[in-house]
């Protein structure tokens, strides 16, 4: 199982996408993962949410609505809405070559350019690309022809409500941090990168995990999340591994220490982050557990 759906975990691929507010309207059921973490008198409540959207994930259900009226502070991974120059440094720091982008070997271009075209993107706009840029660029780019759209994407929409509620927003990482992430890549790291992405889209394995996680997150289906956590401890691919090791397990840990930090300073605030860092062996609330904190699944 190829892991390159990274968009679904960093909100970083928000620089491209505005955040759209979906409408509001039918059923609300449960969607992704909710906890409730407990220490010295405080509450915090920690909601899964994916970095893609589709209207019918909308409205939330009205108990976590609730939680997030109330909440004296909202906690992401980081701000959509926040400083857009912010988000282009890091882009132009990490993202983009000076010199131009690794060379794809000829057959590897070809492939490339057959996705391009079909995603009507024109080769001069990505040219100056990162390799690891331009497969997060592809992945965005098939999720939006599944129907997954960044600009409808949970945190989006999480954030235009805050902001329009005047609510305290805290960032627990930066758009700095996410994409300095990728850039440990070597060059030739890279390469294979966006190879596999390439092979996940042509072999439909794309399509088909978009389908599985976003479905997984639609109807808060707890085994479905399980699974997918599974899949991710057993890949074996070098982008498999960067995503669990480096983009999961690795940023884990701070995740959790300003999910505490924050609990100290502020009671009853709500913490929202992609619903594959709630998950698995390494998952936030593990770390919280081992803390010594008190945590209860919700759904």
């Amino acid at each position: 199982m190829r892991r390159q759906i990274i968009v679904l975990f960093c909100s970083l691929f928000f620089f491209a996408f505005g955040p759209a507010v979906a409408e509001q309207q039918g059923a609300a059921p449960n969607r992704g993962a909710l906890f409730k973490v407990q220490q010295g008198g405080h509450t915090l409540y920690l909601f899964g949410t994916i970095h893609v959207g589709a209207r019918d994930f909308y409205p939330l259900e009205p108990r976590l609505a609730g939680l997030l009226k109330n909440a004296p502070a909202l906690a992401l991974e980081i701000d959509p809405l926040g400083d857009p120059q912010a988000l282009a440094r890091a882009v132009q720091q990490h993202g983009l070559a000076a010199k131009g982008a690794p060379a794809l070997a000829p057959a590897w271009r070809q492939r490339l350019d057959r996705l391009l075209q079909q995603y009507n993107i024109e080769p001069q706009t990505v040219a100056a690309m990162k390799p690891w840029l331009l497969a997060s660029l592809l992945t965005v780019s098939e999720f939006a022809a599944q129907g997954y759209e960044a600009s409808l994407a949970v945190d989006a929409h999480l954030s235009k409500q805050a902001h329009d509620a005047g609510q305290k927003i805290v960032e627990l990482e930066s758009a700095d941090s996410q994409m300095a992430l990728f850039d440990q890549m070597s060059a030739a790291e890279q390469l294979v990168f966006l190879q596999e992405a390439i092979e996940g889209i042509e072999d439909k394995e794309q399509a088909y995990q978009a389908r599985e996680i976003a479905d997984a997150w639609r109807h808060a289906d707890v085994k479905a999340l399980e699974a997918l956590a599974l899949k991710a401890e057993q890949d074996q691919t070098f982008s498999g591994r960067f995503v669990q090791k480096v983009l999961l397990e690795g940023r884990n840990p701070a995740l959790a220490d300003g999910m505490v930090k924050l609990m100290a300073r502020e009671n009853n605030s709500v913490a929202a982050i992609g619903v594959l860092h709630l998950i698995g062996k390494t998952s936030v609330p593990e770390l919280l557990r081992k803390r010594g904190l008190t945590v209860e699944r919700i759904y």
